[in-house]
């Protein structure tokens, strides 16, 4: 495996403030401990080569000897390993566990918003199994998907609102898929790829991967900025905009018809592509979300995204690619590249839930505005300080810290095997230390049982004691 160099500005950066002056917890440890999570976010790659330890220690403004020692903790731990003349290379131990650090039982990841499989997820597959029989006398291959799955998918929009027909679909392996998919067959290294900031961190290490350059449009207190979004089109000249209208991620909002009916003028104006990731789109709670955003694009270079993840279950690791028939046309050929098509099981699989989608998705709505609302009172009633609003839809809350305090606080959870969401991950050059994003998928007694856990680490960290503000809702 190739490494690849971080500079120590841009690790300094990821690093954010992860200085804890007041802490009796040595500076070598506390730098252990960021660079860490950094590792286990995924912001810091696999065989990514970390700069010397003069030249950190330099940048950091703290001695060689912390930064020696924080090093030398890592790859004891094993997520480090040196050669003599070579630095530093990010590595992963056999086990992601922490060793000898989580004292307070199993881990628990709460950086995940993601919901176990349901009972109808079975029965799909059982249906999967005896269907497929047909299908085992031909080749297995197919580069656009199952023709009855695309014309349950093309029905889906339809009926929301934007009449689709079924060679306008392509099935994938996922959305991210979809998403790395379109970027190699419009990108090239060094282009400009407009997001929303913050958004889904994947999104960001897949633009990254393609080689391409993130650019974020700041989220304003609610709603979206189409002037911002306008602005940063005309300024930067972007190659495409990945954009999550549908119960964003990580905030949970949902854009309104009129802003999807700017930003789908704005992009056609600019001739920006636009790429739509509708993941959350099932996961509403009072309301469904308006028409999808290439409803309101009459040109149809709106590129559309779904998934079977969030709805359904996340194993299925099955997604679609919803445009113009010309540009699916195109992305068949850019696919012939990488592989020859999405397995047939899931496909099935997937045919059979949306075809039964009803009779169990509300129930799955219903338990998942309880865990919500669950959720926002156990944070209310242990963390007064932290803020937030109830999300319209999706699987977690985005929470302001009252203070740059988002990657100690992590950092601090990995020691009793708890993987925080901090906010630097959502957002681009180490924005959003003041926010953490907390999934409520969880059931409620786990959920509970983990952010008691995580309550005396906060307590310690920031001194909560006196009377505070109460969260708004």
């Amino acid at each position: 495996m190739s490494s690849r160099r971080i500079g120590s500005h841009s690790l300094h950066r990821l690093l954010g403030y992860w200085q804890q002056t007041h802490s009796r917890t040595p500076l070598w440890r506390q730098l252990a401990d960021a660079l860490r999570l950094l590792i286990l976010d995924g912001r810091l790659a696999v065989a990514t080569r970390l700069p010397g330890e003069r030249e950190l220690a330099s940048t950091l403004e703290i001695s060689r000897t912390t930064v020696a020692s924080a090093l030398a903790h890592l790859r004891e731990e094993g997520y480090l390993e040196s050669r003599h003349g070579s630095g530093s290379r990010v590595i992963l131990p056999d086990t992601r566990a922490i060793p000898s650090l989580s004292t307070a039982g199993s881990a628990l990841d709460l950086s995940t918003a993601a919901l176990s499989a349901g009972p109808e997820i079975h029965q799909a597959y059982s249906h999967a199994l005896t269907s497929i029989t047909p299908f085992l006398s031909r080749t297995g291959y197919g580069q656009t998907g199952v023709l009855a799955l695309r014309e349950a998918i093309a029905a889906r929009y339809t009926a929301r609102g934007l009449p689709t027909q079924a060679d306008e679909v392509m099935v994938v392996n996922g959305a991210l898929s979809g998403l790395a998919l379109v970027l190699r067959m419009l990108t090239g290294p060094g282009d400009r790829v407009v997001v929303e900031n913050p958004t889904y961190p994947l999104a960001i290490a897949a633009i990254q991967g393609a080689s391409c350059r993130p650019i974020g449009v700041s989220l304003p207190p609610t709603g979206w900025d189409s002037d911002g979004f306008a602005a940063t089109l005309a300024q930067t000249a972007p190659r495409l905009a990945y954009l999550m209208p549908d119960f964003h991620n990580p905030t949970g909002r949902c854009m309104e018809s009129a802003t999807r009916q700017a930003i789908a003028r704005v992009a056609a104006q600019a001739r920006t592509a636009l790429v739509v990731d509708e993941t959350m789109v099932d996961l509403w709670y009072q309301s469904p979300p308006p028409p999808p955003l290439a409803a309101f694009d009459p040109s149809g270079t709106v590129i559309t995204l779904g998934s079977a993840g969030k709805t359904f279950w996340g194993g299925l690791r099955l997604g679609w690619i919803r445009a113009a028939s010309r540009t699916i046309a195109s992305l068949v050929q850019t696919r012939d590249t990488l592989e020859l098509g999405s397995p047939l099981l899931e496909q099935l699989a997937t045919l059979w839930l949306m075809e039964n989608g009803e009779t169990f998705l509300p129930a799955r709505r219903a338990m998942l505005k309880a865990r919500r609302d669950r959720c926002a009172s156990l944070l209310r009633e242990h963390f007064p300080a932290w803020r937030f609003t109830l999300p319209e839809g999706g699987l977690s809350f985005w929470v302001e810290l009252p203070d740059m305090l988002a990657t100690q606080f992590a950092a601090r959870a990995e020691t009793v095997g708890i993987h925080l969401g901090a906010g630097p991950r959502f957002g681009l050059g180490g924005a959003f230390e003041r926010y953490l994003r907390i999934p409520f998928a969880l059931e409620s007694s786990e959920l509970e049982d983990a952010l008691l856990r995580l309550k005396p680490l906060w307590m310690a960290l920031s001194g909560a004691d006196a009377p505070v503000k109460r969260s708004v809702v």
